[in-house]
């Protein structure tokens, strides 16, 4: 059966944009949706994660469980998908701070 399927996408190759939209409509720059059936859906994951090189990808699609959708990721993200007793919670690593220097008074 087919369902919405959302995915968000940045700086991923040409050819992979346009292979997507053979499937999905580009609603904005990289960022992807249409109603698609799960081998589709597999199969278009199974692409993007290969070729996502320096980009990075977020897939967004029904689910049976609480929140109704799972999300999946590809590529080098600041925020990482973290399952919380069945709940999924997105946790965003924080910069880190320079060394501080001490100063020596006179």
């Amino acid at each position: 059966m087919a369902s919405l399927t959302v995915l968000s996408m940045t700086a991923v190759p040409d050819h992979l944009r346009g292979a997507l939209t053979r499937w999905l409509l580009e609603v904005t720059p990289q960022l992807y949706v249409g109603t698609i059936s799960a081998k589709v859906r597999e199969e278009l994951w199974a692409s993007v994660s290969n070729c996502i090189a320096d980009g990075v990808a977020v897939l967004v699609h029904p689910a049976a469980n609480e929140q109704g959708f799972a999300l999946r990721t590809a590529g080098t993200q600041r925020r990482q998908p973290v399952d919380f007793d069945g709940l999924l919670l997105i946790a965003q690593a924080r910069p880190t701070a320079p060394e501080s220097q001490e100063i020596a008074k006179p």
